[in-house]
């Protein structure tokens, strides 16, 4: 098992690490990693390993086998042995914009309260699916209903209930197509906002800002039919 040190602190940049397997396609394990790996519609992390005498770059990081996550490195070149502590560093502009747009796709799904059949978080530009039949008939007051809501600086914090406590409130999962982790009896929750005044309250393993105010104003892009019962609907960073 890797220690996702990202999970309690997303904006952590750097960290040691010590590695503890390279696994047989040549992707590098440590016992912690400031690296998110790919899920939930959120790419993995690049960035970099140094240690004494070497350095890699590492492209992107994914899931590995029994909770382990696996770095993967730009080229082939000469890896760290197992047991070598290293210096690990994430690219910070890349990660810093994922995370704004994963809260602001968030908020989306509150100004357009419909079930998300997909989804897929870039830095520039994401997309949220909905099982929504018809376009909404006027996309330019969804971007105001959004931006107003990103204006409210609403903090965004994160939380911990049970696998039956999720079961009893089926209602905290919008996706329809991806389930939130399970397997060791808890379910991370991120909620936006403070108590009678929470905006979104939804399982999530992603990295997320500290305030809805860092997202700055977004514009929604494309809404494109997809099948009979889907709209994907493009978000923007300005």
């Amino acid at each position: 098992m890797t220690e996702p040190l990202f999970r309690d602190d997303a904006y952590m940049r750097e960290a040691k690490g010590r590695v503890v397997a390279i696994t047989s396609e040549g992707g590098i394990v440590l016992d912690q990693s400031v690296f998110y790996p790919t899920g939930g519609g959120q790419p993995g992390d690049s960035g970099t390993l140094r240690w004494d005498g070497g350095a890699i770059e590492i492209a992107t990081t994914v899931k590995g086998p029994d909770d382990t996550i696996v770095l993967i490195p730009a080229e082939p070149v000469a890896l760290p042995n197992s047991g070598l502590v290293v210096i690990q560093s994430i690219n910070w502009d890349r990660r810093y914009r994922l995370m704004r747009m994963h809260t602001a796709l968030h908020l989306l799904s509150v100004v357009m309260p419909l079930p998300v059949s997909g989804g897929s978080i870039g830095t520039d530009k994401g997309r949220l699916d909905f099982d929504m039949p018809e376009a909404p008939d006027d996309k330019q007051a969804i971007e105001d209903d959004l931006n107003r809501l990103i204006a409210c600086n609403m903090a965004v914090t994160t939380e911990w209930i049970s696998d039956a406590e999720l079961d009893a409130q089926p209602d905290l999962v919008k996706t329809m197509s991806v389930r939130p982790p399970r397997g060791n009896g808890q379910v991370r929750l991120v909620r936006i906002g403070v108590g009678q005044e929470t905006a979104d309250l939804q399982p999530c393993g992603g990295t997320h800002v500290a305030n809805t105010e860092e997202i700055g104003r977004v514009r929604i892009g494309k809404i494109e039919k997809k099948g009979r019962q889907n709209r994907r609907v493009y978000l923007h960073l300005e």
